[in-house]
């Protein structure tokens, strides 16, 4: 046989069989472009969910600074409370706990929760 004949038919044995097997690629793509979305959406609701919870513990990215003379007013005894804990003590009294059940949550002496909520102006 004549060699283009041969390459003629292989062409054309090519052709049809593209027609049967190119079809299931496209199932590959929808799948792929199904995957991206999800992960896409799932992306943007865990954005959502970190910044409701920034939100709630109201964590400030600069900190606090006194001047000397404020520092020298504040009493040297009382250890600084970290900005969290302080949000989660008025989480907790706001709920209803007792002084004595937000120094046990907190890991804080009683006397430092009630010095936390006076300066926050909650109680007298």
């Amino acid at each position: 046989m004549n060699v283009p004949i041969i390459l003629f038919i292989v062409g054309i044995i090519t052709s049809i069989a593209s027609f049967f097997f190119g079809k299931s690629s496209s199932k590959y793509v929808d799948e792929l472009e199904k995957v991206s979305i999800s992960l896409h959406q799932e992306t943007n609701s865990l954005k959502k969910r970190l910044k409701n919870v920034e939100e709630e513990l109201m964590i400030s990215a600069t900190p606090v600074m006194f001047n000397d003379s404020i520092q020298q007013s504040l009493k040297p005894k009382t250890k600084a409370v970290h900005e969290i804990i302080v949000n989660q003590i008025l989480s907790l009294h706001s709920q209803g706990y007792s002084i004595n059940e937000i120094a046990n949550r907190a890991s804080l002496a009683k006397s430092d929760v009630q010095t936390v909520l006076q300066s926050k102006g909650v109680i007298a």
